[in-house]
């Protein structure tokens, strides 16, 4: 019984679950293993593979969660900084939202993977996160989902109901355009020329007027353009300018990866960059700088 061919899926689904892309690729690797422990066990008739290790996959991320908070971004946990050069100190013992590398494995949907919605469903209690993603993103039937469950159809119901209200509040459900659309990759083209320059006022011009700033694991995050453009040119201060860009994606969304120029030569791997562009604008760039986000992103410094 190969189970491989399961692996990708598996991995965007716990983390869609659990917000951690590190945290995904453990559950699946222990979801196979009891996959494989209980394979004398599978009755083909009462399930395909797939629903069977979706349904193990579940029980491993609800176990997973018991007990835990929810993985956020900055913008979910505070106001908006007004401060462009508060002190940068990050917050260690927070439990950050994660990117997801799309590179890493062959997923075929990857709007569903966006970052908002992703840190959306954290709000979400993990039973009706699980319903919520194997009813509308996965496709399963309400029936399918009972039984991943041991529940009932009409609670799978309701469940989704509540997901879909709580979701619709929390703002994640809004669309976001893929990073291979012409437009999305002309804009994104400009931003990394305007980085490279450090053109600060040639970035503010590619934004959206309340753009978004955020840098986890640093708690603490600007609204609007100007706090952005301010911000970038205390960047360019502290770090010099000569930066190099190569662009990636996660989650569905144009990514940059941030080489930082190094006073003695040659560049340093700084940031992983996720942007969501609307409207010819660069609406929001969450800025990972957690070393084991770059680790998984493949780069070197």
């Amino acid at each position: 019984m190969d189970f491989e061919p399961y692996r990708g899926e598996l991995v965007a689904y716990c983390y869609r679950m659990l917000g951690s892309f590190h945290e995904a690729e453990d559950l699946v690797q222990e979801t196979m293993l009891r996959a494989w422990k209980a394979r004398e066990r599978y009755d083909p008739t009462r399930a395909s593979v797939r629903t069977w290790l979706y349904r193990i996959a579940t029980n491993v991320c609800l176990t997973a969660l018991e007990g835990r908070g929810r993985r956020p971004l900055p913008s979910g946990l505070c106001a908006p900084s007004d401060d462009p050069g508060a002190p940068l100190t990050p917050a260690s013992d927070i439990p950050w939202l994660e990117p997801f590398p799309d590179a890493r494995y062959d997923v075929e949907v990857r709007a569903d993977l966006r970052l908002a919605l992703i840190a959306a469903m954290q709000v979400l209690p993990p039973r009706q996160r699980a319903v919520l993603v194997l009813r509308e993103v996965l496709e399963f039937s309400a029936a399918e989902v009972a039984a991943q469950l041991e529940t009932s159809v009409p609670a799978v119901n309701s469940a989704l109901q509540r997901a879909r209200a709580a979701l619709a509040r929390a703002g994640g459900a809004g669309e976001v355009t893929e990073p291979d659309d012409p437009e999305v990759s002309a804009v994104v083209q400009r931003y990394v020329r305007a980085f490279e320059a450090a053109d600060v006022p040639a970035l503010v011009r590619l934004l959206t007027d309340d753009a978004v700033l955020e840098m986890p694991p640093v708690p603490l995050w600007y609204r609007g353009s100007g706090d952005y453009g301010r911000f970038m040119g205390r960047v360019f201060a502290m770090r010099g300018v000569g930066w190099r860009i190569a662009p990636l994606t996660a989650n569905g969304q144009p990514a940059l990866a941030a080489y930082a120029p190094e006073p003695g030569g040659g560049h340093r791997f700084h940031t992983v960059q996720v942007l969501t562009v609307t409207g010819g604008r660069v609406a929001r760039n969450v800025v990972f700088a957690d070393p084991r986000v770059l680790e998984v992103f493949g780069a070197v410094g």
